[in-house]
């Protein structure tokens, strides 16, 4: 039994239908990443996946509960946490506030809670007291990812979690993520669209096309596969071609 499974999901806004039928599964303790051209249909799965957005025909199990109908909040619950790419923290509040909000379903997080988060990331412990609105957007993205954590969650959706991010960022943002994965034990589906380096830290990963399954295999296997490159990532493949040629 995978620790997610969508079914032939069936999903979209108002009369538009983005999803025509996606599947996918993450299993225990797995990074997978969802790929795709603009307008292929990745958020909207994740929305889907989350309860964010209805599924129109198909279905989501999560740790073998039907969770199809179920809304964010009662998904959270199950262990299944949502960081979208946008307004993911209270910009208001201070950093260890947007903390104490990300654990109110289990209460408020004890200081060994809050010193894991510190010493994953010193730069929060460095700025608990300041409003999170006030720091960078790679700051905003560590403390979200660290408030989706206070749960202790076995799946993260994360959207985009390169988004906006400085290039000398992006590296430590997805090495962040392969340290969450083996420290937590907690899975890991992200959609990114800086699909080279997702890949390469992915167990698996879903190429999407027109809301529907391209392609789907080994990350390495996608990062590697000429066709994938080709559609998907052709700024990079054309590069690499390139100075192969040289």
């Amino acid at each position: 039994m995978s620790l997610l499974e969508a079914r032939n999901v069936v999903s979209g806004y108002g009369d538009a239908e983005i999803l025509h039928g996606v599947d996918l599964n993450v299993e225990n303790d797995e990074i997978v990443t969802i790929i795709g051209p603009n307008g292929a249909g990745k958020s909207t799965m994740m929305k889907a996946t989350y309860g964010l957005i209805d599924c129109w025909e198909g279905s989501v199990r999560f740790s073998g509960e039907d969770i199809t109908s179920l809304r964010p909040n009662e998904v959270t619950r199950r262990g299944l946490c949502y960081v979208p790419q946008k307004e993911n923290v209270f910009p208001t509040l201070s950093v260890r506030e947007n903390l104490e909000m990300g654990a109110y379903i289990d209460g408020n997080p004890t200081e060994d809670d809050l010193q894991t988060v510190w010493d994953r990331f010193p730069i929060l412990s460095e700025r608990r007291n300041q409003r999170a609105g006030s720091m960078s957007g790679g700051q905003q993205q560590m403390l979200a990812l660290s408030s989706a954590l206070m749960i202790d969650p076995d799946l993260l959706l994360v959207d985009e979690p390169s988004a906006g991010l400085a290039p000398d960022l992006v590296d430590n943002m997805f090495d962040r993520l392969v340290d969450i994965r083996d420290e937590t034990n907690t899975a890991i589906l992200m959609v990114e669209q800086n699909a080279r380096q997702a890949l390469s830290v992915s167990d698996r990963g879903y190429v999407l096309d027109m809301g529907e399954n391209e392609f789907e295999g080994d990350g390495t296997a996608l990062l590697e596969s000429d066709e994938v490159a080709a559609l998907y990532l052709g700024e990079w493949y054309a590069l690499n071609c390139k100075q192969q040629t040289k």
